[in-house]
C-alpha cells in the first residue's frame, strides 16, 4: 500500500511541478462557462452589495482572523514566531479560484457572482496584500502585478470566455459535452487538492505540522462560519439568502494559499514561514469540498 501511495504522491508532485495546476483550474472555469451565459454575469454585477460584502470578508474579516490565530500560535501554543507570521500571511492574500467551482457545485446560478468576487480580490491583491502584510507582519511584500493579471486572464477570464462563446455558437456541441464534464471535473478537482498535499507533505509531517494543522483548520473554519453568518445577517431578506450565505462562506473561507506559499518562499529567510501556507493549501481545499458535499446533500 505504501508503494502505491508513494507512486501517487510522486505523480501528483510531478503534475504540480510541471505547471499543470493553472490549466487544471482553467478547465474548471471552462466547465462553469459552458454551463453559464452572458446574462448570468450581467446579473452578478447587479449585486454590488454582495460583491462588496465578499470583498470585506476577504480583506477585512480574514486578516483579522489571521492575526488572532497567528498571535494564538505564538503566545498560547508557544510556536516559533515565523509560524505565526505564516498564518498571518495566508490571511493577506486573495481568494481562491477553487471557491468559484465550489459555488458552482452547490449553487450554479451564483457561480458568476463568485467569479466576480474572486477576480476583484485577485486584481486588487497587488496593492492590498503588501499593505496587509506590512500591517500584520511588519514586512512589505512586493507582489508581481503582471503575474497577477496574467493569472486572472489565463485561469479565469480566458477559459470562461471560451466556455461562454462555445455555449453561444455551438449549443449542440456543448449539450454533447455536458455529460462528460462532471466526471472530468471531479478528477480535475482531486488533482488540484492532491497535488499541493504531495508537494508539501514534508511541511505537513514536520515537528510543528499537527499543531499548525489544527490552527489552520480553526482559522479556515472560523472564516467559513464568519462568511456564512455575516452574509446571513446582511441579506436575510434576499430570496436566495441561503445560496448567498454558501457563496460568501466559500469566498471568505477559501484563500489563494499557493500565492502565500510563493511569497513565503521568496521573501522570508526563515523556512518556517512557509509551513502554514503549505498546510493551508491542503486544509482549505479539503474543507471547502467537504462543505460542498454537506450542502449538496442537504439540498437534496
Amino acid at each position: 500500500m505504501s508503494f502505491w501511495t508513494d507512486i501517487l504522491a510522486y505523480v501528483l508532485t510531478i503534475w504540480s511541478l510541471c505547471r499543470y495546476y493553472a490549466p487544471a483550474l482553467g478547465f474548471l472555469m471552462f466547465a462553469v462557462g459552458v454551463n453559464s451565459s452572458e446574462k448570468d454575469f450581467i446579473e452578478a454585477f447587479k449585486r454590488p452589495d454582495a460583491i462588496f460584502t465578499g470583498y470585506v470578508g476577504q480583506f477585512v474579516v480574514k486578516p483579522l482572523l489571521g492575526y488572532i490565530f497567528g498571535i494564538i500560535a505564538v503566545t498560547v501554543f508557544g510556536l516559533p514566531t515565523p509560524l505565526g507570521a505564516g498564518i498571518m500571511l495566508v490571511s493577506c492574500v486573495s481568494g481562491a479560484q477553487l471557491s468559484n467551482y465550489a459555488t458552482f457545485l452547490t449553487d450554479p446560478p451564483l457561480a458568476p457572482l463568485s467569479i466576480v468576487m474572486t477576480s476583484l480580490s485577485t486584481a486588487t491583491a497587488v496593492f492590498v496584500t503588501p499593505m496587509l502584510s506590512l500591517l500584520l507582519i511588519g514586512k512589505r511584500l512586493p507582489v508581481d502585478v503582471v503575474g497577477m493579471v496574467s493569472s486572472i486572464l489565463q485561469i479565469v477570464i480566458a477559459p470562461i470566455t471560451a466556455g461562454l462563446l462555445l455555449n453561444r455558437l455551438f449549443p449542440r456541441l456543448c449539450e454533447a459535452m455536458r455529460p462528460f464534464l462532471p466526471p472530468l471535473s471531479v478528477l480535475d478537482t482531486a488533482c488540484c487538492v492532491g497535488a499541493p498535499l504531495a508537494i508539501n507533505i514534508n511541511s505537513v509531517l514536520s515537528p510543528f505540522g499537527l499543531t499548525v494543522s489544527l490552527l489552520i483548520v480553526a482559522f479556515h473554519l472560523s472564516a467559513f462560519i464568519a462568511g456564512y453568518f455575516l452574509s446571513g445577517s446582511l441579506f436575510h431578506k434576499a430570496p436566495d439568502v441561503k445560496a448567498l450565505q454558501r457563496t460568501l462562506s466559500f469566498e471568505t473561507g477559501m484563500q489563494s494559499s499557493l500565492l502565500a506559499l510563493a511569497l513565503a518562499n521568496r521573501f522570508f529567510q526563515d523556512p518556517l514561514v512557509s509551513v502554514p501556507p503549505a498546510i493551508s493549501t491542503v486544509i482549505m481545499s479539503l474543507m471547502g469540498f467537504a462543505l460542498v458535499m454537506i450542502w449538496a446533500k442537504k439540498k437534496e
